[in-house]
Order: C-alpha cells, then structure tokens, then sequence
C-alpha cells in the first residue's frame, strides 16, 4: 500500500522531460565512435587524433560537471539546461565544419564535453531527487538512466542512417539542431536546491563545507575511486568498438546492432538497477556489476569472435553499462542528503569522466603505437576487479553530523 502511494505521487512531468532531456543529451555522445572511420577518410587524420578530441570531451565533461551541478543547485536547473543546449549545438556545428584537428577538439572535444556536463545524468537525477521521497529516489534514478540509455539505442542507427545518407559532416549538424529542443524540454525542470517537495530536510551547508564534509568520508571517496572504473571501460568502448570491430574483420552493420543493442539491455539494466537498489545494499551490487564486466570482456576476448559472441557481449554489457549510475548517484544522497547533491554527483562523476579520457585516448594512442586494443582491453579488466574491491566496504548511511545536529 505505501508501494502504491509512492508511486501515485511521484512526479511523472518531472521525470518525463528530465528522462527525455538525458536521452537528447546522451545519445550523439554515445554515438561518436561511428562518425571516426568516415571522418579520418576524408580528412587523413589518425585514430590517435580523434581519439584525443574524445578523450578531452570526457574530461571537459567530468571537469564540468562538479561547476554545473553547483550552479543548477544555486541559480535552478532550468538556466543551465538551457546553457547546455547551446553549448552542445555549437560544438557538434564546429565538429561538422573542422578543416584542422584544433577544431576537432574545440568543438567535439571542449565544448560538446561541456555541453553533455551541463545537460546529462548528474543536473537531471539532482532535480529529481529534490522532487521525489527518498523511498523513491532508486527508481527515479533508475528511469533517468534508462532514458539515457535509450538515447543511445535509438542514437547508434540514426546516427549510422544519417551518416549514409547525408554524410557525417551534415549528420552532425542536424544532431546539433535537435538539440536545441532542450531548453523546452528542461520548463518542467525549473527550481534550484531550495525548490521541490524535499527542500526543507536538507542541511544548509555552504559549498566549501559539502566539500570537505564529503571528502574526508571514506565511503564517499572509495565510491570516487570505483567511478573511475566506470568510465574507462564504458568510454574506451564508445569511442573504439566500431573500429575494433572491423579490424578482427567482423561487417561494420554488426557494430550498428552491437551498439544499438547495448543501449537497448542498457535500458533494461538501469531500471533494474533503480528497483534493486531499493531493495538490497547498493555497494555490493556496484563491487557485482564490476565483476560481472571484467568476466564479459574476459570471455569476449579469449572465445571464438564472430557476429553471434559481438551479439552476446553486446547484451550482456548492455545490462552492466549504466546500472551503476542510480545506485552510485544514490548513495551520494543518503550520505549527504540532497543540498548539494548536483556538486558532489558532479565530483564523483569528474572520477568517472578522468576514467573516460583515459580510456579513450588511451586506445586511440595503443592502437597507433602498437596495431592493436588488446592491451587496453586487458587493463580494463584489471581495473573492474579493483573497482569491486573498493566498493565491498562502502557504508550505505548518512554521514554522522554531530555538530550539525547540535546546532
């Protein structure tokens, strides 16, 4: 019956125009990795040169997103959604009209890395968290997510017909004028900390305080290590599997349904993710779907690769590849409740997003020196074993505030 009622009460604009925005936002990102090997034909450039352009828009995406999710707790998410819109449409138009590497990075490095900062998962899951009960934060998390990895379903063919039958210049710049729908999309999401239902049980901190309050918790800095896992794995997949495809000589449509299909477990994924961690301990379930990556990837590699195991790894990655973000992001609002949740999201995410650059330029760089991913690969799956070591002895409680609750 409390089901029920949570449920009734959630609030449904909300979470329809933030799941719709983080579709929008996610989706060309995620497709990135189609337009490489039609971009370096006809500009000569190396892998190594389209990598970096990745590498700095993962960067330029975690550097940015502690400083944005700080303004939208400040001055409302609305505002910076909006600011999102332009950014990311101007550097997809740059990235379009790129004569020199150096616009290449500005465009689809800079600024579409600060573009997705100001318009992705941490600014849309801290407007829902001020707006739902913590009884529902999992789920909402988890339907925020799931609509990211829609995007990047229905992104990965579209991008891939665009680029067919428009070319990948003219592709990027329809991309950039869809995303000018944004700023509509982002009315519902008005308010800043001091709005929404749960406003009024957060503690009033400033923003040095929430710092230092946060990184001087164990848990909270464990939960910063782990995330950085996350993002070399996802990224270095984003940006190189369509590649890494064709060099074991596997027919470039499969790298199409490779990656719509891990959008598309990605969506059944990130619910579930959102209903398990209602139920069961969020750090544990974190240190399993690090584990479970490092086994896919392991068994990816060292079995017959043909288009049915690039089908089955696809899957299985899908139902892995976002699942971690409702239970990290909601962790982070147990342990510090929701006052400064878009700046310590962002802060855990900036881990995620050092993760990402290396990643991807790190396979962009390998591959160049050494003709092949595989070292890469490898790491990756060192590095999921080391991000569920990690997670095992986080504490899924609220930071002790004796002080605070004193006052």
């Amino acid at each position: 019956m409390n089901t029920a009622s949570a449920r009734a009460s959630m609030p449904w604009l909300i979470i329809i125009a933030g799941s719709l925005i983080a579709m929008l936002t996610f989706g060309p990102r995620s497709a990135m990795g189609f337009f490489q090997l039609p971009m370096l034909a006809d500009t000569g450039w190396d892998r190594s040169t389209f990598g970096l352009a990745m590498a700095i828009q993962n960067l330029c995406w975690g550097l940015g997103q502690p400083f944005f999710g700080a303004l939208a707790d400040r001055y409302g998410t609305g505002r910076v959604l909006a600011l999102s819109a332009v950014l990311y449409s101007s550097g997809l138009l740059i990235m379009a009209h790129a004569t020199d590497p150096v616009w290449l990075h500005i465009g689809g490095g800079v600024l579409v890395g600060l573009g997705v900062a100001s318009g992705s998962f941490g600014i849309i899951l801290s407007a829902f968290a001020r707006n739902v009960t913590p009884a529902q934060r999992s789920l909402a998390f988890g339907i925020g997510t799931a609509a990211g990895s829609a995007g990047m379903f229905l992104f990965a063919p579209l991008s891939q017909g665009l680029i067919s039958t428009f070319g990948w210049s003219d592709s990027l710049v329809y991309l950039g004028i869809l995303m000018l729908l944004v700023p509509l999309l982002a009315i519902p999401l008005r308010g800043n900390a001091n709005s929404g239902s749960q406003s009024q049980t957060s503690v009033q901190q400033t923003v040095s305080e929430a710092l230092r309050e946060a990184l001087g918790h164990r848990s909270y800095v464990l939960l910063i290590s782990g995330f950085f896992v996350c993002g070399f794995q996802v990224a270095f997949i984003t940006a190189h599997f369509p590649a890494y495809l064709g060099d074991i000589g596997i027919e470039a449509r499969y790298a199409v349904i490779a990656m719509a299909l891990i959008g598309f477990f990605n969506i059944i994924g990130s619910l579930a993710a959102g209903v398990i961690g209602q139920r069961y301990s969020k750090p544990y379930f974190l240190a399993l779907i690090y584990i479970g990556r490092s086994i896919a990837i392991t068994a990816f590699l060292l079995l017959p690769q043909s288009p049915t195991s690039v089908i089955i790894f696809a899957g299985v990655m899908g139902l892995l590849w976002l699942s971690t973000v409702p239970p990290t992001n909601a962790l982070v609002a147990i342990m510090f409740g929701t006052r400064h949740l878009g700046l310590l999201g962002g802060v855990v995410f900036l881990s995620h997003q050092i993760g990402s650059f290396l990643g991807v330029w790190m396979g962009g760089e390998l591959y160049d020196r050494f003709g092949s991913y595989d070292g890469v690969w490898w790491f990756g799956v060192a590095l999921g074993l080391f991000a569920a070591v990690v997670h095992w002895p986080i504490r899924e409680r609220a930071v002790d505030r004796p002080m605070l609750a004193s006052a």
